[in-house]
């Protein structure tokens, strides 16, 4: 499709025009590197044996300032905890960002209805993942898109994602807006497709970068 076309088809709106994302879209999140994991302590600190092993907790608050606060990959958060890192938008925008999850909101198959999917949405259940996104850094952050989360069945399978073109009442999701300096925050929601009504859309992943090449996201649940 030309670029002409693209923004045409984009201008008419249409909530129907959407892509029913493919499992296969996880390939992106593999990589041989295990940097995430190489920045979390492997052993326990050569100190009396009463210390907890440090390995398996986060190393400090996701919403403390400074690298020692940063979220790492793998890291699980419960719904409503704030998750800080560096956030990087295309080749120039840079900055530093705490996302939260703030709730996954099941929906009803009829909500798919107005999206016109046909036999792609046969038997689905759509889950809504509703989060916020808080510039903590110093520079602005305008027109990004926070992006790349994703929801987890109850098994911790991927659950299908869905890409909408144009708006969708259910879930609006929106690039973060002009003058979106430090101590902003935007509301945002990614939708994600459970196979069937005996199945749960449990939790949601962030699987952008910084986390994109270590096969390690941001858990929430």
């Amino acid at each position: 499709m030309s670029i002409f076309a693209m923004r045409k088809a984009t201008t008419l709106g249409a909530a129907g025009l959407v892509v029913v994302g493919s499992l296969a879209l996880s390939a992106c999140k593999s990589g041989d590197s295990s940097d995430g994991a190489a920045k979390s302590p492997t052993t326990a600190p050569s100190s009396p044996s009463s210390q907890p092993d440090q390995s398996t907790q986060p190393s400090a608050p996701a919403d403390q300032g400074g690298a020692a606060g940063d979220a790492k990959g793998g890291q699980t958060f419960k719904i409503g905890e704030a998750a800080q890192f560096p956030f990087k938008y295309g080749t120039t925008t840079k900055g530093r960002i705490a996302l939260t999850v703030t709730s996954i909101e099941q929906g009803a198959p009829a909500d798919l209805t107005p999206l016109k999917l046909g036999d792609k949405a046969a038997g689905k259940v759509p889950y809504y993942i509703h989060y916020s996104v808080k510039n903590v850094g110093t520079t602005d952050l305008a027109y990004a898109s926070v992006g790349h989360i994703k929801g987890r069945l109850g098994d911790g399978t991927e659950a299908q994602d869905l890409m909408i073109i144009g708006s969708f009442e259910k879930c609006p999701s929106d690039s973060l807006p002009k003058g979106f300096t430090n101590g902003k925050t935007q509301a945002g929601c990614a939708v994600a497709l459970a196979p069937s009504a005996t199945t749960k859309v449990v939790s949601a992943e962030y699987w952008g970068d910084p986390f994109m090449t270590n096969g390690q996201g941001l858990i929430w649940k």
